[in-house]
């Protein structure tokens, strides 16, 4: 019966990544002039077929529909039942990631007045919390909802950091959050079926993690107490290579480097930052990288737990894509320039 679970959700998922925005659409899109352009170039493709039945009229709309679609996607997966637990368990762990993301977002606006919008996307959202979690006017209120939610591990962290006016700090909050979330994600790898490939996967989107927080903290003029804010446990990236890189300078980190791969991704993400002098060009880099990292070790697999993990990645890219397309053609940006911010897929 496993194996006919395995089964289903590899062929349903392997169709649906058939029907995902592809490099082809995108060299299209770049010509676009107007959003009924760029959503008549991605009409045959699954959110382009429903981004056609919805009604906006700003970004800002728009962008809660894409939000609201890959909710749609992620329920989908849920409602299935004869797909194994293993894969259900998965997709629960790894979608936190939005409730981390959301708990950041109520913590910042609460620390600067200004509220965000949530991503309806987690536990915290299936409660039926989420406007609650904004509407949250102290750090007290926020532990009790995600106590509520069963989401003691991160109400913990909050609890160790809080102060009366709020939090200590909030980037080592920020830290320990999506420590607790990797936490999460590694353990549920533990004696399940490709396991030890699924570990490595996740422990590489930790070490790329940890680059960027090296990066733009020299570039930034941090100290080495930045270290306190990398994410320990990766796969190459250990704690003491992390103090050992931030104290350096940035021509020199390539050299203290020994996984070549690695080695190569902090040489380009330098040299672009050499010749653009835009922090942004570390993200821009490394996630450039980080995705084809991951698709070497996830994307061949089939009859397999790592399916469910790779159609999800591809979906946050698509939906990444798709927001800073539709946000510069709203703003009367050419696609064409934001072509190098994008990460294809094929």
């Amino acid at each position: 019966m496993l194996g006919v679970g395995y089964a289903f959700i590899s062929a349903y998922l392997k169709g649906e990544e058939a029907k995902i925005i592809a490099s082809s659409h995108v060299s299209s899109i770049t010509k676009a002039s107007s959003i009924q352009d760029v959503l008549a170039i991605i009409r045959d493709t699954d959110v382009g077929n429903y981004l056609e039945g919805v009604a906006f009229q700003t970004f800002d709309e728009l962008e809660e529909y894409l939000w609201v679609y890959f909710s749609e996607c992620l329920r989908q997966l849920k409602w299935f039942k004869n797909v194994p637990a293993g894969v259900h368990r998965i997709l629960d762990t790894y979608t936190a990631k939005y409730d981390v993301l959301n708990i950041k977002a109520a913590l910042q606006g609460i620390s600067t007045g200004k509220k965000a919008r949530g991503i309806p996307i987690g536990v915290i959202h299936n409660n039926s919390l989420l406007d609650e979690l904004f509407r949250a006017e102290g750090v007290d209120s926020i532990i009790r909802l995600l106590n509520q939610c069963k989401l003691g591990n991160y109400a913990s962290i909050l609890e160790k950091y809080r102060m009366e006016e709020g939090i200590k700090s909030s980037l080592l909050v920020e830290a320990k959050l999506d420590g607790e979330y990797y936490r999460n994600l590694l353990s549920i790898t533990r004696r399940m079926k490709d396991g030890s490939t699924l570990s490595k996967a996740f422990s590489i989107m930790m070490d790329m993690t940890n680059l960027q927080i090296i990066l733009r903290s020299i570039i930034g003029g941090i100290d080495s107490e930045a270290a306190e804010y990398t994410i320990s446990g990766g796969y190459m990236i250990s704690e003491t290579v992390v103090k050992d890189l931030i104290s350096l300078k940035l021509p020199d980190i390539p050299g203290r480097i020994e996984n070549a791969e690695y080695r190569n991704v902090v040489e380009e993400t330098i040299n672009n930052y050499d010749r653009s002098k835009s922090v942004t060009a570390v993200e821009e880099i490394i996630d450039k990288h980080k995705f084809r990292l991951i698709k070497e070790i996830l994307s061949p697999r089939v009859l397999s737990p790592l399916v469910i993990i790779w159609y999800l990645i591809l979906k946050e890219i698509e939906i990444r894509n798709l927001r800073l397309i539709l946000k510069a053609v709203f703003d009367t940006i050419s696609p064409e320039e934001i072509k190098d911010y994008l990460v294809l897929s094929s």
